[in-house]
């Protein structure tokens, strides 16, 4: 763990992010909860939440990308070491500056992308069906944690980087075998 300034504030931002999103989860998992059961006893006078489809669609979407920053930070994402456990520490460290600074580039392009998507759902004045909720507000909840990521995928990369240069090798669950 980075006990820098930088470092701290990073995982702070990524760990916040993610939390959001868990908190999501959470609510969307309770309207889903009352509504279900709203549908269900419906003989009682009891109805379904409208728009329930809606806002399980636009809150699974922000937290999908809520948690990718933490994920990332902690290498959390599925590593396939069959080839890169016979080498050694060092051309593990620069194998995890070339993975890493490609996660950067995925994370920018789709930062990027999606920014793009947002202004396009706010221009053409997209709505949901049932509650009519603008679609570029999904859209802007999902880009928070993209430029979020884009941050963590940064800071990865230059903290990769510099393990390289000093000649740190990767720990076994960065993807390397930890030599």
């Amino acid at each position: 763990m980075d006990r820098t300034i930088v470092g701290r504030a990073v995982s702070g931002l990524a760990k916040l992010t993610a939390i959001a999103g868990g908190l999501v989860l959470l609510l969307l998992a309770a309207l889903v909860v009352v509504s279900v059961t709203g549908r269900a006893l419906i003989w009682l006078g009891l109805r379904p939440i409208t728009g329930d489809y809606e806002l399980v669609a636009t809150g699974v979407g922000f937290a999908v990308f809520a948690f990718l920053p933490w994920a990332h930070l902690n290498r959390g994402h599925a590593v396939v070491t069959i080839l890169s456990d016979s080498f050694g520490p060092r051309i593990n460290a620069w194998i995890l500056v070339v993975t890493d600074f490609f996660m950067l580039a995925a994370a920018i392009f789709i930062a990027w992308r999606h920014g793009l998507g947002m202004i396009d759902k706010f221009n053409y004045g997209e709505t949901t069906l049932l509650l009519r909720m603008p679609l570029g507000w999904g859209y802007a909840a999902g880009l928070v944690g993209a430029v979020v990521f884009v941050i963590v995928a940064l800071y990865v990369f230059v903290r990769s980087f510099a393990d390289a240069i000093a000649g740190r090798g990767p720990a076994a669950h960065e993807g390397g075998a930890g030599h």
